[in-house]
């Protein structure tokens, strides 16, 4: 068994039996189809539910996940602090405080403008947390897009972002795995807690992640002109600080230093070409 497996553990079949028992009762006539999807999801079972002849996408979050979750913010406030920063992630005390956090995160997108998941309700069945939310049918994540493609969508990520963040919002866990794309448009989807103050350090934490999403896909210097398209030169500089503590993660796999010398590079020069100075 993987660590991955190890850490999200196993929700006991008889539980997943009552939550769908439960979903059938609420949205069909106690009839339901369901899809187990072996997801790269370190915080909750994930699974399609079929009923009433509408498909859900479901996640159930346990106290195992929740767990781990706590144990992860601790680790990333713990990364914000060694950058020079107060740590400013948030932690959920409950599995089903969890599901109606990222409910409300998914609603806070969607009113917002930003592509998302329509949301439908988070419920606690049987001390599991329990989201349902839109199924996004054929979608497919970033990461599994042709590199032409993956680089013609790069600035809409950035896009996304920035309209996150110009209204006080942040993503907080931006992977590749977490940007969907359907008949070519952009969702984002298990965007997690953020708490103030530390929104200009979360907001260059997720412009930090992108960078680093992106930069396997396309390369470095196609990943920063993408983010300079919906960024300032500064912030993309900012965002540098992060790279350290965002390759710690097992999520992220990325050339930390020539991604850096990237952002420098270009960050500089186009500050210098703004401020109408030859690049030097």
């Amino acid at each position: 068994m993987d660590i991955q497996r190890l850490l999200r553990g196993t929700v006991e079949w008889e539980r997943l039996e009552a939550v769908v028992r439960e979903l059938a009762a609420r949205y069909g006539d106690g009839a339901a189809h369901v899809e187990f999807l072996d997801a790269d999801n370190w915080l909750s079972t994930p699974f399609i539910l079929h009923a009433g002849g509408e498909a859900y996408f479901v996640k159930v979050v346990s106290r195992q996940n929740s767990m781990v979750h706590a144990l992860f913010t601790a680790g990333r406030n713990l990364g914000a602090f060694t950058s020079g920063t107060e740590g400013f992630f948030g932690h959920f005390g409950t599995p089903a405080d969890m599901a109606r956090h990222e409910l409300e995160a998914t609603r806070e997108m969607r009113a917002i403008g930003v592509n998302a998941p329509e949301p439908v309700e988070a419920l606690e069945i049987d001390g599991l947390g329990v989201l349902v939310v839109e199924y996004l049918p054929a979608f497919r994540p970033l990461d599994e897009l042709d590199t032409e493609t993956e680089r013609a969508l790069a600035p809409a990520l950035f896009d996304a972002l920035r309209r996150l963040h110009d209204h006080g919002l942040a993503h907080g866990d931006l992977r590749a795995e977490n940007v969907l794309i359907l008949d070519g448009e952009l969702y984002l989807i298990d965007a997690t807690s953020v708490r103030e103050p530390g929104a200009l350090d979360a907001r260059e934490y997720d412009l930090a992640c992108g960078l680093a999403a992106l930069e396997p896909l396309i390369g470095a210097p196609a990943a920063v002109e993408a983010a300079l398209s919906a960024y300032p030169p500064a912030d993309v500089l900012a965002a540098r600080e992060y790279l350290d503590f965002v390759a710690i993660r097992p999520d992220h796999d990325f050339d930390g230093p020539g991604l850096k010398g990237e952002i420098e590079k270009c960050a500089v020069e186009r500050g210098e070409t703004e401020r109408g100075e030859a690049p030097s």
